[in-house]
């Protein structure tokens, strides 16, 4: 009876022994296929942003906040021991490839096939309408497209718990709740007065404060707060494997051809 009992104890402990090896395994895994995505699309955002060259006011600003938003991809993809702060980082890329497109798109040459949604983007809405107004002395204007009085462009998303639309900006007007993690006084009536009424976001100081837009989704939002990744289409760049452009200005040509970076291949960085 007693061998029969250190036998089962045995079995026991070396099937708790099993079962903690392969859950490291498969979290290793996880955080290895994790971190190869998120390096795959921060090397796509490198390549851009190095052989990009801005020949106005808004594409040079997109282009530094892309730089910007590389830099802080490359930081994260290398502190990242889960598969959640991959994701992360993959977000942050993402966020760069937006400020790519919207270069591009200043610069009048094909801003490229489309990106996966961004946290939050879809909820926040876009700017539809040019909109001037008086704010504390200043004037701010927002609309949907670059200009010389719109030169800073925002993809969409979440700043601080708060949603702001894309759109092109006179200022960066969200940069400070950006830095600071909280909105200042005064936020919630310069978003009422920039957006009231406008279609395409849906929402006013009252919203804005609260946090939600229409549309917004809690459980999602939630899901992405504790380091999951937007449940949004997902279209990779790759899915285009025949886009091509012959680009002018600052750029030198970039396409997809079974997936390598044709005329941006950047020390082996093909995608």
């Amino acid at each position: 009876m007693l061998t029969f009992l250190v036998l089962i104890v045995l079995v026991a402990i070396g099937f708790v022994i099993y079962n903690s090896r392969q859950q490291r395994a498969t979290k290793a895994t996880g955080l290895a296929d994790a971190k190869a995505d998120a390096r795959r699309v921060i090397e796509m955002l490198g390549g851009q942003v190095f052989n990009l060259t801005g020949t106005d006011d808004a594409s040079r600003q997109a282009l530094a906040d892309a730089s910007e938003r590389y830099t802080a991809a490359a930081s994260q993809i290398e502190q990242a021991t889960s598969a959640q702060q991959a994701a992360l980082a993959k977000q942050s890329a993402v966020e760069g490839l937006y400020y790519v497109r919207a270069a591009r798109t200043a610069m009048g040459i094909d801003p490229g096939p489309p990106l996966e949604t961004l946290a939050g983007q879809q909820a926040a809405g876009s700017v539809t309408e040019d909109r001037r107004i008086q704010f504390e002395g200043r004037q701010i204007e927002a609309s949907p497209a670059p200009s010389t009085d719109t030169p800073n462009y925002y993809p969409g998303g979440r700043v601080a718990g708060r949603p702001v639309p894309a759109g092109w900006y006179s200022e960066p007007w969200w940069k400070p709740a950006l830095r600071a993690g909280a909105w200042g006084v005064g936020s919630a009536l310069l978003f009422d007065s920039l957006f009231g009424g406008m279609h395409g976001v849906g929402y006013g100081a009252q919203g804005f404060e609260s946090g939600f837009g229409s549309g917004y989704d809690t459980g999602f939002q939630q899901g992405f707060d504790q380091g999951q990744v937007d449940g949004g289409q997902d279209v990779s760049w790759n899915d285009n494997p025949n886009w091509d452009t012959g680009d002018s200005g600052g750029d030198s040509g970039w396409g997809f051809g079974g997936g390598d970076f044709g005329g941006g291949d950047f020390g082996g960085g093909d995608f």
